[in-house]
Formats: C-alpha cells, structure tokens, sequence
C-alpha cells in the first residue's frame, strides 16, 4: 500500500498530540455481499472502506519501575485532522489509566508486499460470491427441507501495519463467509442457523455443509424430547470439536500462562499421561503473513503426541514470560484419527449436532450445550433423533480417551477431522420435558 494523504494526515495529529510510541494498522477492505430469500436475491450489495487502527503507548513510573499502557482508537481515512487528535487524545489518556509493567514490542520488520493468491483472491469478488450461492443452492433439493434465507460476503482486504520503531509490512487476504438457515414445516416447524467461514473458494465444502444440515433439520422436526439422563458416550462433530480443541491453544497460551491461569510449560504431557486414544498433534497457523501488531507468523508445532511444543501469544505476555513473541496465528490444525465415522459411531453413543450455545471453559476445562439436535444410537445399531437436554463434560476427564475421525473438516481457522468420540460424559435427559 502506497502512502497516501490521510496517513500522512494521521502522523501529522500523532506528532501533534506528543505521541512518540504508537502502532497503525490501515485496512482497506472492499466486499461483495448477497443475500438471499428463499432462491430470489433480495439484496446486492458492495462494500468499500478505508479505516486506520490506532494502538497508542503511554510510559510511566509506577512503585514497582517502569509501566506502559495503550489504547486503541479506530478512525476513518475521510477524518479530519482536527478529528483524528481529538480522538487519539482520549486514546492517550485512557493509555495512562490502563499501565502495565513495563515491555518491549516487537522487534522491527520492514518487507515488501506480501500477496493472498488462489481464485479466491483474483477473480472478481461478484464472481466469487454468485458461485458459494450456486453452491450452497445446488444442496437445496429436498422436499421436506429447504433454505429459508442466505447471506453470503465476499471479502477482499489490503493491509499495512506501521510503527513508530520501523515496523512497515502490507499483504492482502480474502475470505468467503456468510449464514443461512434452513427450515423444515413438518411434523413441527423448526429451523436452524448455520455460519460458514473459508479462505478458499470451497464450493464443495459448502455445498456438503448445506446438504448436512437441511438432513439435520428434517431430522429435528421429527426428534422427540426422550433422551435419558445419564453417562454416554458422545460424539461431536463440525464446530462443536473445533471448539473444544480451541482449549489446548487458549491454555498454552501466554497470557493464561502469566496469569498462572494455567501452569502449563514446553515438554509438559497436558494431555495427560494415561493416552489409550488418539494422541493430540496440533499445530496454529494463520492465512495471513503477520498479526495485527506485525509479527511475522508461520506455522507453530503446539503439541506432538500430547505433549506442549510452544507458548504462544501477543509480545507484551510473551514479554513477560522472557519467550519470543510468535503473534497470534488464530488458526488451529489438527492431525486426522484413523477411523471411518460411521464406524466411530456405530457402537451405541450419543452423537450430538447442534446447540443452541455451545461453549468450551479454557480456565476448568469444562464443554457443554444445550442440545437441538441428537442421534441416540442404540445396542441393535438403531438411530433416534432426540432434542433437549444438555451435554455437560470435562475434558480433563476424557482427554486420555479421544479417538479421532478420518473424515477431514475446514473453515478459515480449523483444519482438522470431522468427528471426535468421548467416553462417559455427562448428559442431562429431555425425558419428560413438555
């Protein structure tokens, strides 16, 4: 990205203001957006707009030594200078009431341009967008599911991230994302929201996904409120195992660390020492070549047979810590199991779809939801479809125990199998609900 008067406007207020320490992620971000009722679009629209993120330092003296806050402030490219330094006046100011102990930022990176490739980032965007809606209609086939409505967004963005240390480095990306929701009338009227996020253009991924969940929403109307309380085996699939994997990142990371959160370090077994599944071998990544602070980021090995490669983080923890900062990657890989999915849930097992929240707790370890979805799949291989109740587990309890889908499952931030089973997590019955 070339220099251009409303940087230049923004330095100008930054010296202005006495700002010497200061951070500007620029972004140019241009979309094409669909959105859809029924198979008729409704609405077209494009996108189209230039903002500057301003991160501001402010040292001090505190009664332990040196401190350092920041704040950040987001401004458009048509501000003003006057604007701009009203605003990055109380950014200063709210900087001086949030110190920190004293750190270093990154080291200082100067590189060229660094450009996304793939069709996802040199077709046209209207091009693009119109093919994920041909994809995710061509699943809409069924006669007893259909997709009541979908948006899809095709985004494009050019960034530079500058600092007053000499950082200056600029890509680009591009990301497919958007919703839709499918319904299905009888024997109840119910639908279900989906999201879908990649950094290719995964017609096939989305196709199938579409497909999965009209199935999924047949299946709902017709499931029953009579699954029994107990112990079960469970599996989750989809977004429910990129979730509770998102645990071993979000503990080994530093700021849990420095918080003794988490007492995790390199060469710990934090999956536990009694593996009789499938050992853990995760691996961050991002699709983008730096952070939002400048970081150079490249795919970080975090546990090779259960066991913690790295701490990883923002340089100000990683600071801390006394480790190299390595950013914040955002994506998470995960080696397949080996086992077919039909064949992981063919003996009797829970095999719960869709929530309504689900959430995984990095600080106790704990995952659970309330289920929408379910198949109950009994000792003579029969199959139910089951709604309410809620699924409550540990994974400190079952981690030792993972066994791992063969089957593959990608967005723009998980790469990894499709289906995880769990023995004997708790599961809260819908038996005798109204």
């Amino acid at each position: 990205m070339e220099r251009n008067e409303s940087y230049q406007r923004l330095l100008n207020a930054l010296a202005a203001e006495g700002i010497s320490t200061w951070r500007v992620r620029e972004s140019c971000e241009k979309s094409s957006e669909l959105f859809f009722v029924r198979r008729m679009l409704d609405q077209r629209r494009a996108t189209d707009c230039r903002t500057f993120t301003v991160t501001v330092f402010r040292d001090g003296e505190g009664q332990d030594g040196p401190t350092r806050g920041c704040a950040d402030v987001t401004l458009l490219a048509s501000d003003g200078e006057p604007a701009m330094r009203e605003a990055l006046r109380g950014a200063y100011t709210a900087a001086g009431c949030a110190a920190n102990p004293f750190y270093e930022l990154p080291d200082p990176v100067s590189a060229p341009f660094i450009a996304k490739t793939g069709e996802l980032a040199t077709l046209p965007p209207e091009e693009c967008a119109a093919r994920m809606a041909e994809a995710l209609f061509a699943a809409d086939t069924r006669e007893d599911a259909f997709l009541n409505s979908a948006e899809v967004f095709v985004t494009r963005t050019t960034c530079r991230i500058t600092a007053s240390n000499g950082t200056d480095v600029s890509f680009s990306d591009a990301k497919v994302k958007g919703e839709f929701v499918v319904q299905c009338r009888t024997p109840e009227d119910v639908e279900l929201h989906n999201t879908f996020s990649y950094g290719e253009l995964d017609v096939d991924a989305l196709r199938e996904k579409a497909a999965e969940a009209l199935t999924f929403v047949a299946d709902r109307a017709k499931a029953t409120r009579t699954l029994p309380s107990g112990v079960y085996d469970v599996v989750l699939s989809g977004n429910a195992l990129s979730t509770v994997l998102s645990f071993y990142a979000e503990r080994s990371s530093a700021g849990m660390l420095y918080a003794k959160y988490s007492t995790w370090k390199p060469g710990d077994a934090v999956q536990g020492r009694d593996l009789r599944g499938d050992a853990l071998d995760l691996v961050l990544f991002s699709d983008v070549p730096y952070d939002r602070e400048g970081v150079p980021l490249r795919e970080l090995p975090l546990l090779s047979g259960g066991t913690l490669q790295a701490v990883h983080g923002s340089s100000r923890f990683c600071r801390y810590l006394g480790v190299a900062p390595t950013g914040d990657c955002g994506g998470l890989q995960c080696a397949n199991g080996d086992v077919p999915f039909e064949a992981l849930k063919r003996a009797p097992c829970l095999w719960a779809v869709t929530f309504s929240d689900f959430q995984m707790d990095a600080f106790t370890g704990h995952f659970g939801g309330e289920i929408r979805l379910a198949y109950l799949i009994g000792e003579d291989g029969s199959v139910r479809p089951v709604t309410g109740g809620s699924v409550n587990g540990s994974l400190f309890d079952v981690q030792g125990d993972l066994r791992f889908s063969a089957e593959r499952y990608e967005t723009s931030s998980y790469h990894g199998p499709y289906a995880v089973r769990l023995p004997g997590v708790s599961v809260s019955g819908s038996d005798g609900d109204a």
